[in-house]
Parts: C-alpha cells; structure tokens; sequence
C-alpha cells in the first residue's frame, strides 16, 4: 500500500483511475476543484495553479483518523498528477497553457522539496500534433513511439511538451523516478457504443491516431508505474494494444495515410500510438479490449 496524493480525481480519467488504485489497497488524497464520489477518498479543493495550496495539499492529513496518531500527517508515497485544463477550446488558449504548465510545475517542485520521489505524469497523444492541428496534418511516421519527435502546435499539446521537459529537469536534479504517461483517447465504460460510428468512418478517427485507452486499463498503467522504481525520467505511451478500426494495420495506414512512412514491422492490429514500452517496461496487458464490447 502506498500514500499517493492524486490530483485532478474527479476529471475523466480520474474518477476510474482513483477506484481502481484505492482497490489496489493504496490510501488516496484526491486534489481537485470538484468533489469524487469515491467511499474512503477525501478531495481537497486546490488551486494548483497556486505553490503555496500545493506545498500545503501535499503535507496534509488525508481524513480525520489521521488526528488519532498525534504525530502530524504521514509522509507520501507518490504524487500523480493528472488535473489539468483538459483540452483547447475550454478556456482562452493563453490560460489553458499556464494553468497546465504552472500547476505541472508547481505539483512536480513541491513533491521533490518535500522528499517526494516518485511522480506520475499526465502528458498527451496531443503531443504527436495532429490532434488539435491546424488542418489535414500527416504523423511523420508509424508506430508513434516515444522518441517521435513532437511538434504540437496547439497550446494544450504545447503545454504538455513543456510539463515533460519540467518533469525531466527535476528528476535530473533530485535523482527522482518521473514518469510522463502520453494518455491516449479515454474511454470511458459507457463509450463503447461510440466504436461502431468509428469503424463506419475511419477518418474521424486519424486525429487521435486510430488508438485509444480504457479509463480502467489506465488505472493499471499507473499501478504499474508506482510499483516500478528506478528508472529515473521516462515517458511512456497510455494506450491499449489495438488500432481502432477492423483491417491489418499496417494495411490499413497504407491506404488512409500513403505518404507516413511505417519504420518498422508492426503487429496485425497493433495500434499506431504503440504500448509496446508499457508492455516490455511495466509489464502491461490490457483487459478491456474494444472488440470484446462491439
């Protein structure tokens, strides 16, 4: 069992990840400007766009039992940190920006001056810049794997560059274990109805690069990821194992995208934002594969 602070709980993702890690017998402190409706989760509302909230939030009682020890609130185990603006066109392009960057900055130096030496991350399929693009804009190359070079040119997707680079920069100084979860298309249980529409037209799929992730199987990803020390920065793609649509893959990217180069053999119906790290490094294997549910 482990202490983790998780903000942004009750957003999307959140609102499974947090169940899914409290199942797994970890105690949980959810930041958040909304409540969670989570039995055994308190959520503090926080403005992590605010140091002193986050320093505070971090060092703080999870609930009331934690009065009974009388040796102030224990320490922490673990920060993940998904809250965020979650995409453009919520708030002005300026603000989406400087809330996620100012926040990610803020949640990663409280954690390393306070002791705190793992970090979970939520960065972006965003980052691969075609997501929120001007445009018709082609991947340089398939599968996108984490040496892709990114190149949003959204500020949400800027931002998300930005926090990977900030989360770099501490685990560099403080010798911390920081990882950086490129998060695919969530996929929320209730969703998969939504896939039949998604096969029907394949294009509509091309900005999220044919791939998604179950909010459930994002839960284990970062179980995995608090269970696995050592390994200094990394970034690592939150995605399932299967491209979204019902042909071969790489047949199918030939067809629809005939000028993105496939710079390596890919599996049958591999995705094109690929887990292959998730599954060599953490030792990920999804359990909710979208064919099992359409």
């Amino acid at each position: 069992m482990k202490r983790i602070v998780f903000t942004g709980g009750s957003g999307k993702a959140g609102r499974h990840v947090v169940p899914w890690l409290k199942a797994k017998g970890h105690e949980i402190l959810n930041l958040d400007l909304k409540p969670l409706d989570c039995p055994g989760v308190t959520t503090i509302d926080a403005d992590l766009t605010d140091s002193g909230q986050v320093f505070n939030a971090l060092s703080m009682h999870f609930d009331f039992k934690g009065l009974e020890t009388g040796k102030g609130p224990a320490p922490l185990d673990a920060v993940v940190h998904f809250a965020a603006v979650p995409r453009i066109l919520i708030k002005p392009d300026n603000e989406t920006f400087k809330a996620n960057v100012t926040s990610t900055y803020n949640v990663i130096e409280a954690a390393m001056k306070l002791g705190i030496r793992k970090v979970i991350i939520a960065s972006s399929e965003t980052t691969y810049g075609v997501c929120f693009a001007e445009g018709d804009k082609d991947y340089h190359s398939f599968p996108l794997e984490e040496d892709y070079d990114v190149d949003p040119m959204d500020s949400y997707g800027l931002s998300k560059v930005v926090n990977e680079k900030t989360a770099r920069a501490f685990a560099m100084r403080f010798g911390a274990d920081i990882y950086a979860l490129r998060i695919g298309n969530v996929i929320e249980p209730h969703e998969y109805g939504m896939f039949r529409d998604f096969v029907k037209d394949p294009l509509s799929r091309k900005r999220n690069a044919w791939s998604y992730i179950d909010a459930r199987d994002l839960g284990q990803i970062v179980h995995l990821c608090l269970e696995k020390d050592g390994l200094g920065f990394q970034v690592f793609n939150a995605v399932n194992d299967t491209i979204t649509v019902n042909e071969p893959s790489e047949k199918f990217l030939k067809r629809w995208c005939p000028n993105t180069p496939i710079t390596r053999s890919m599996g049958e119906r591999e995705a094109p934002i690929s887990n292959r790290k998730a599954r060599e490094v953490l030792g990920f294997r999804e359990e909710h594969d979208w064919r099992t549910y359409v």
